[in-house]
This record gives C-alpha cells, sequence and structure tokens, in this order.
C-alpha cells in the first residue's frame, strides 16, 4: 500500500538458498492477494449496502441476498488456503496449504504448455543480447588497451 512494486524472492527459503516449487506456488497467492488489495477495494453506495443492511438488520444473515450473490466473487479467491472448519478439512484429507502447494506445482510442470513468444518478441529479444555481447566484448578490449 505503501507504493513498493516489486516481490521478490518467490519460492527462495533460507536466503534464497534454497529454492521450493511449493513455496513458489504459494507465495504466487499471496501475491495475487496483495495485487488484488492494492488495486483497491471500492467504496460506493453499492458496495456500502447500507440499503441492505438495514433491511437485514441485526444478528441475521446475508447470504441469501442478491446483493451479497453479486458481489461475493470481488473478493480475491485463493486457490490453496482452506476456509472450512477442521473436521470437514480433514475428512476432504486435510492436505496442508504446502502439500497442496507441491501438488498444484507438480501438475504445472507435467502439463503446462506455456504460450509462445511472438517472432517480433524474440527477435527483440535476440537484438538486446546481441548488443549486450557487442558491449561486454567492446569494453573487455578496451580494458586490455588500457593496461
Amino acid at each position: 500500500m505503501a507504493g513498493a512494486n516489486l516481490i521478490y524472492g518467490l519460492g527462495m527459503l533460507e536466503s534464497g538458498v534454497t529454492f521450493d516449487y511449493g513455496q513458489l506456488v504459494m507465495d504466487n497467492e499471496f501475491a495475487q492477494m496483495i495485487k488484488h488489495v492494492v488495486n483497491g477495494i471500492p467504496v460506493n453506495e453499492e458496495t456500502l449496502a447500507v440499503d441492505i443492511i438495514g433491511k437485514v438488520g441485526p444478528f441475521n444473515q446475508f447470504i441469501t441476498e442478491k446483493h451479497t450473490f453479486n458481489h461475493m466473487k470481488e473478493m480475491s479467491q485463493p486457490s490453496l488456503i482452506d476456509r472450512r472448519v477442521r473436521d470437514k478439512w480433514e475428512k476432504a484429507g486435510g492436505l496442508t496449504m504446502h502439500e497442496k502447494a507441491m501438488d498444484k506445482a507438480r501438475d504445472i510442470l507435467k502439463n503446462h504448455k506455456p504460450t509462445p513468444l511472438s517472432d517480433d518478441v524474440r527477435s527483440k529479444m535476440r537484438s538486446i543480447v546481441e548488443e549486450t555481447e557487442a558491449q561486454i566484448q567492446e569494453d573487455k578490449e578496451k580494458s586490455v588497451k588500457d593496461k
């Protein structure tokens, strides 16, 4: 919220000495949640729903309200965080967040097919590499001459 625009070290453990695919998947989910919040939460007449709150009243529930249904997907939608009560979580297998993340990481490694870069992007990247290599070579030659 202070304006940082870089999240560093995803998947790293032990100050970057160790990398963990499960940690990477968890960190990705945390980053998505952070991005959701940083993008802002609208506060207006519709989102405040003061009229709905007045209609439902204290000690009642909002789950059957159309307004709730229309807005429930606006919350972040984590896939690893399990919000069930413990007995239901245990009946569903009781996987820890890391276990679920490792399952997801294995699935990604096994099945993900990245979209190839366009020829324009590949060409631009190649030119950047070639320019950098030429600059490095030029710097080396200059360094030798200066000695």
